[in-house]
């Protein structure tokens, strides 16, 4: 998702307004509407440019009687942190991946000096994900390599438990 097009739709207050509605549950049109005070068309307008950029989805409930009620919902979680201070503005919008590590550098920014330790951790840490990534890529693309055998001996004439004698 696009940092500048998530900026764009709720930069409007009607648009943030709807999203506040959604936070507590699945609403249909004429719900927004009706706890919004403002017309359906509109709201319908403000329902399709945030489903067009994945913010919100629809989905359907059947209803007793009638058709089945289209129902609107937040898709995703979405997390933005924008920094500014006179000589930089910085804009990031997060995924789970790497929200520890904006807010490190958050911190750097604010002059905590115990995060630069933070940071070195999770680059080790990252380090060690992409290692194991790479393994676990390796064995999947190259199987033949990875097949392990199994190597039966008797255990009585084993010297790796010296002193031991099964039939005692």
């Amino acid at each position: 998702m696009d940092l500048e097009a998530v900026l764009d739709v709720i930069g409007c207050k009607t648009r943030r307004e709807i999203l506040a509605l959604l936070t507590d549950e699945p609403r249909f049109v004429s719900q927004i509407s009706q706890q919004l005070n403002i017309g359906q068309k509109a709201i319908i307008g403000h329902l399709k440019a945030m489903e067009e950029l994945g913010l919100i989805n629809p989905t359907y409930q059947k209803i007793e009687r009638g058709r089945p009620r289209k129902y609107y919902e937040i898709s995703q979680d979405i997390e933005i942190k924008i920094f500014i201070k006179p000589d930089t503005i910085n804009m990031h919008m997060m995924g789970e991946e790497f929200t520890e590590l904006y807010n490190i550098e958050e911190r750097l920014y604010l002059g905590d000096e115990e995060a630069i330790n933070d940071l070195k951790t999770i680059i080790q840490k990252y380090k060690n994900a992409l290692k194991y990534a790479e393994e676990l890529l390796n064995k999947v693309e190259n199987p033949e390599k990875h097949k392990t055998k199994t190597i039966i001996t008797d255990i009585t004439k084993t010297k790796a438990i010296p002193g031991y004698n099964l039939n005692d």
